[in-house]
């Protein structure tokens, strides 16, 4: 029997990133995390150069006033692709007597590492800091470099039109939705079902390809009030959150916008909000994710038992009644394609509560902890005279 030692041991984490998943997965792993990998996007090259090739040597052939460069994976990837055509010499020269705002520090790390210099940087890594930089010069008739990251920026590169400028867009890559949507539409339905803790995003187009697939299952509402409630999305960095804060979804995210550093906010935070600790018969009974750590023994606990005990927890030594236990019990969210509804769903028998409540006293391997009252229903052995003290634990 393995140890709850891991910070994030009993909890899963769905991992949405196509880049780097298996770096990712990694980390989340080597902390105890089950990884769910469903990749919610995926990277297409330009299949034509022709459209970058022209913006390439519009940028070389006229001075530049500004250049916006908005990630450090497309501005590499401009540069390997201008050494392609014999321009990078050339490129680089340009870019040397420009102004160059960096969006973020991945950016800047891009720039520097070709022996170049940004001349600013937003502390937000966010558009709206860099428009509003922008749009404090005098744009009229300036030539205005922005490369893409993956999609159309029309709030940037439309906000520089309308101050005068002449905007070449550099389109290095873009995004595309992943070929099979099956992995992530089963990770948006174990979000919706609580079977998932947290979803992390590195990426603000694996946020809209997510919700995407959730519409597409009429889950998108269900999905945001999983992230609003207890399912923790994990952001990179304030783009990629940008829609879900939007969406009234309060995110998890890291100082630096880096995957070690989105790690480790996970370890900081899941923990506390989707932990539950509670003395049950002179045992330290933790309740997390998809487990429960047992005197200090970590314990796999199935759905349906899970939803047992977190209800029983809710109410520590107090009787939960078995009808009460039957609205609990996790339903299966999709029949023959078709999504049901919450409120159509069938609800569980009496039977399936005591199929239940039995796998969830092998599951804890210890007899006592909980206790049928005849009649009645079931109850965690705890003295209820201390159940509003043991409620101050997080999650449940």
């Amino acid at each position: 029997m393995s140890t709850g030692s891991e910070p994030l041991a009993g909890f899963a984490v769905g991992v949405t990133a196509a880049r780097r998943h298996e770096e990712l997965a990694a980390l989340l792993e080597r902390r105890g995390a089950r990884v769910v990998h469903a990749p919610a996007i995926r990277l297409v090259p330009l299949s034509d150069d022709a459209e970058l090739l022209e913006a390439t040597r519009a940028c070389i052939e006229q001075p530049l006033d500004h250049v916006v460069v908005t990630t450090g994976i497309g501005f590499r990837a401009w540069l390997e692709t201008a050494d392609g055509w014999g321009l990078r010499d050339a490129l680089i020269g340009r870019l040397a007597e420009t102004d160059i705002v960096a969006r973020g520090p991945k950016a800047r790390g891009a720039i520097r590492s070709a022996g170049l210099q940004e001349r600013w940087s937003p502390e937000s890594e966010g558009c709206a800091e860099v428009i509003e930089h922008l749009l404090e010069k005098d744009l009229t008739g300036a030539r205005v470099a922005v490369q893409l990251y993956g999609e159309q920026q029309p709030e940037l590169t439309g906000s520089l039109r309308d101050a005068g400028a002449e905007v070449i867009e550099i389109p290095v890559y873009r995004w595309s939705r992943t070929d099979d949507p099956t992995p992530l539409r089963r990770l948006v339905g174990q979000a919706v079902a609580g079977t998932v803790d947290a979803i992390a995003f590195t990426s603000a187009p694996a946020v809209a390809a997510t919700l995407a697939v959730a519409a597409e299952d009429a889950l998108e509402e269900p999905l945001l009030e999983a992230m609003r409630t207890h399912v923790v999305a994990a952001c990179v960095g304030p783009v990629t959150a940008q829609s879900l804060t939007e969406r009234g979804v309060a995110t998890v995210q890291p100082e630096r916008a880096r995957i070690g550093a989105l790690v480790r906010a996970l370890v900081s935070d899941l923990p506390e909000r989707r932990a539950r600790r509670i003395e049950v018969r002179g045992f330290a009974l933790e309740l997390r994710g998809h487990a429960v750590v047992l005197d200090g023994q970590l314990r796999p606990i199935a759905p349906a038992p899970m939803a047992i005990l977190r209800a029983l927890a809710r109410r520590p030594g107090h009787v939960v009644s078995r009808a009460e236990l039957c609205g609990v019990l996790p339903s299966r969210l999709v029949v023959g394609g078709t999504p049901w509804s919450r409120d159509a769903r069938p609800q569980a028998d009496e039977h399936a509560v005591e199929m239940a409540v039995a796998r969830l006293r092998r599951g804890l391997g210890r007899a006592g902890i909980v206790e049928t009252v005849v009649k009645r229903g079931y109850r965690l052995a705890c003295d209820p005279r201390l159940s509003d003290q043991l409620r101050a634990g997080v999650g449940g």
